[in-house]
């Protein structure tokens, strides 16, 4: 039980990412496909971009962009359509409304 317990909060573990970003020009390499929306209401994703990596945590909407491409958790491509993308988000100034809706 306790090997299960263990296999299980590892598998979880590799399963979170912090969002440490990093803008790809190939859509072929992300990992997230964004769309930018102009209203909050439209976003499953509200961002504050953050310049202190330390404040990037797991699906917080804290955003810290990287300019390594291997120190990043998610690669993004940014797409001019909505129907291409698989996350939508809208960047926001403050660092509360920041998260997953």
């Amino acid at each position: 039980m306790k090997v299960l317990t263990l296999f299980g909060c590892l598998l979880l573990a590799g399963s979170v990412s912090a969002q440490k970003v990093f803008k790809t020009s190939f859509k072929s390499e992300a990992d997230k496909v964004i769309y930018v929306t102009e209203f909050k209401s439209e976003a499953d994703m509200i961002v504050y971009e953050t310049t202190f990596k330390s404040e990037a945590k797991p699906y917080s909407g804290i955003w810290y962009w990287t300019n390594f491409k291997s120190e990043a958790d998610w690669k993004v491509f940014f797409t001019k359509f909505k129907s291409e993308s698989n996350l939508k988000v809208y960047f926001t100034k403050f660092k509360s409304e920041a998260g997953m809706k």
